[in-house]
C-alpha cells in the first residue's frame, strides 16, 4: 500500500505486521500513521526492540476492538542461550552473571523443560512496559531503579525444546498465555537447571488465528476487515430492526447469547457488517463497543 494523502484519514482495519528487529512497537504504530495519514493507529501485544513477528495493528474504529484479542494465545520461538545471565534477560542487556553448565544435558534440559507447563508464577522483569504506580517499569530501570514486582499467573498451554546451533543453545517453542514474559521462562529453565540463561532471539510465530505467514512488511501494508479482530468471538447475526437497537447501545435478551459461551460477543448486522461486541454484566449482556457505520 502506497503512502495515502493526509485527507484520507478515514480509513479502517486491522494491519497483520511482521515487525522487523531494531523498532519498538511505537515505532511500528508512528509509521503506519505516517504511511495511511491517521492517528488513530494503536497495537496490540508489545514486542521487544529486539523480536521479531506478529504484531496486529488496528486503524480507525479497528483501534477499539484490540483489547478483545488480550485473551488469544501467543506463539513464539526462542533461542535461549546456557551459562550467561544478563541484566534485560536477553543478548540486549549487560552480562551479570556466568555460570559453568557444560555438564547440561539434553535429557536434562527437556525435564526441566516439562515442569513449566501450565499455570505458572512469573515475576515480570524490570525491562517491561508494565506498569507499577503509574510508570513503566523499563523507565525505572534506566534510572537505575529497581522495585519489587508482585508474581503474576500466565499459562503455558505448550512447550517443547530442541537442541541449539551450539552445546550451550536451546530452541524453544512456546505457545502461551497473554502476559507471558519468555525472557522470564528462560531465565527462569536455566535456574533451574542450576545456573542461568538468557533470550538470544525471539520470534512471535502467532497471536490467536493470526500467524507469521499472514503478516506483511510495512512497505506493504494491507488492511484487513475491522470484525477480522473479533472473528474468534461468539458471533450473534440480527435483522434490521435489533441492528437499529444496537446501533443506539440498546441491551439484548440474554437468552439470544445461550449458546454462545461467556463471551465477549460479535453482532452481526444483517448485511454482514460488525455492529457492536456485547459483553456480560452481573445478569446483563450489555454493548462494550458499538461501532459507527461504516459511511
Amino acid at each position: 500500500m502506497g503512502r495515502r494523502s493526509r485527507n484520507d484519514a478515514d480509513v479502517h482495519g486491522l494491519a497483520v505486521v511482521d515487525k522487523p528487529a531494531g523498532m519498538t512497537s511505537h515505532d511500528v504504530v508512528a509509521s503506519l500513521r505516517r504511511t495511511l495519514g491517521t492517528r488513530r493507529v494503536g497495537h496490540s501485544g508489545t514486542l521487544d526492540p529486539a523480536a521479531t513477528g506478529v504484531l496486529l495493528l488496528g486503524v480507525g474504529k479497528a483501534t477499539r476492538l484490540l483489547r478483545f484479542t488480550d485473551r488469544c494465545p501467543k506463539r513464539y520461538v526462542a533461542t535461549m542461550r546456557l551459562g550467561v545471565e544478563t541484566s534485560t534477560l536477553d543478548a540486549q542487556g549487560e552480562v551479570t552473571a556466568t555460570h559453568d553448565m557444560a555438564g547440561v544435558t539434553f535429557e536434562d534440559a527437556k525435564a526441566a523443560v516439562s515442569t513449566f507447563c501450565g499455570v505458572i508464577e512469573q515475576i515480570p522483569p524490570m525491562v517491561s512496559a508494565l506498569k507499577v504506580d503509574g510508570r513503566r517499569l523499563h523507565e525505572l530501570a534506566r534510572e537505575g531503579i529497581e522495585v519489587e514486582r508482585e508474581p503474576r499467573s500466565v499459562t503455558i498451554h505448550s512447550l517443547s525444546v530442541a537442541p541449539g546451533s551450539t552445546p550451550d543453545r536451546l530452541d524453544l517453542d512456546v505457545l502461551c498465555s497473554s502476559g507471558t514474559y519468555v525472557r522470564t521462562l528462560a531465565a527462569d529453565i536455566g535456574a533451574a537447571l542450576g545456573g542461568g540463561a538468557h533470550v538470544e532471539t525471539l520470534r512471535r510465530l502467532s497471536i490467536g488465528d493470526f500467524t507469521d505467514d499472514m503478516a506483511t512488511g510495512l512497505d506493504d501494508i494491507e488492511l484487513r476487515p475491522v470484525g477480522d479482530l473479533v472473528a474468534h468471538l461468539g458471533h450473534l447475526e440480527v435483522d434490521q430492526n435489533d441492528a437499529a437497537r444496537v446501533g443506539h447501545g440498546q441491551l439484548l435478551a440474554p437468552e439470544r447469547f445461550a449458546t454462545l459461551g461467556e463471551g465477549p460477543f460479535a453482532v452481526i448486522g444483517p448485511t454482514g457488517e460488525l455492529l457492536a461486541v456485547y459483553e456480560r454484566s452481573a445478569d446483563r449482556i450489555k454493548p462494550a463497543v458499538v461501532l459507527p457505520p461504516t459511511s
